[in-house]
């Protein structure tokens, strides 16, 4: 993930979604990015003041001045955002043809509660972006402290918890979570590799020149609740999620259980899907 080109952001306009949108633009800026703000519903005239406002935003961070027309913006920054709305009707389909039309490569979504992560997870449209069309979805739930400063901009991206099991293995979610850092910060970032279980499953660097990798940390118990008490005690700024489909322990993190992980994180959660790791081998 050391290049980024198209970002989406969907968005229902809500405070919730603010923390996701500052995210999505930070990370938008550090690839020089398209950002796709998406917002599905029945169309309202009012709906086109509502999108949050990257402007504003830039301004705030002291990156743009308040003048700035939007191919200045541009130029300077090496970013594009535009809204789009889609109909209420199908969502789901309309997003996902959306996506695959347009190659985006990383979805920035915030969940909240009922009408937040069950409506994204459940049947619609981040369950469809993050199974059907392989690509990287960063979650941001209510109270997580997320890794950009909604006020300055400034990120603090310092060290990640890679969940591992015998499958999917760890190795290309640490190289990708570790470029990702470097992308965001310019620095490496550290790596917590955790199993929960007896037995820690082998471990390997993506590459024979790549760094050795971290002895994995074993845990017992609940392997939800494991993987939060971790990123609390090791002060994870991101929990980067390995996913094999329908094959592994890991499964126990998708579906219902997911929207307790993603709930009770203490960072955003970014959910790799296999295809897109093997399409970066």
């Amino acid at each position: 993930m050391t290049a980024i080109r198209s970002i989406v952001h969907p968005t229902d306009f809500s405070d919730l979604s603010a923390a996701a949108f500052a995210h999505a633009l930070r990370i938008a800026l550090a690839g020089r990015s398209k950002l796709h703000l998406l917002h599905v519903s029945q169309y309202d005239a009012a709906e086109a003041l509502a999108f949050p406002h990257a402007r504003d935003l830039l301004v705030q961070w002291g990156l743009s001045a308040v003048d700035d027309p939007p191919w200045v913006v541009a130029g300077k920054l090496g970013i594009e955002v535009d809204n789009i709305r889609l109909k209420l009707q199908e969502p789901t389909r309309a997003i996902v043809d959306f996506l695959s039309e347009d190659g985006s490569e990383l979805v920035v979504i915030a969940t909240h509660g009922r009408d937040g992560v069950s409506h994204w997870l459940q049947g619609s449209v981040a369950e469809a972006v993050f199974r059907r069309s392989a690509i990287p979805t960063l979650f941001i739930a209510p109270g997580a402290r997320g890794f950009v400063d909604q006020v300055s901009g400034d990120v603090k991206l310092r060290r990640a918890l890679v969940p591992v099991d015998f499958s999917p293995p760890a190795d290309r979610t640490v190289d990708i979570i570790q470029r990702f850092g470097q992308l965001l910060t310019g620095a490496h970032i550290a790596v917590d590799l955790l199993h929960v279980g007896e037995a820690p499953p082998p471990v390997h660097p993506v590459s024979s020149n790549a760094p050795a990798l971290p002895p994995v940390i074993l845990r017992s118990g609940h392997v939800v609740q494991s993987i939060v008490d971790a990123a609390i005690e090791f002060d994870a700024d991101v929990i980067a999620m390995p996913t094999a489909g329908h094959h592994g322990v890991l499964d126990a993190l998708r579906g219902s259980t997911t929207e307790r992980v993603i709930r009770h994180a203490p960072c955003p959660v970014l959910a790799l899907p296999a295809a897109f790791r093997r399409s970066r081998a």
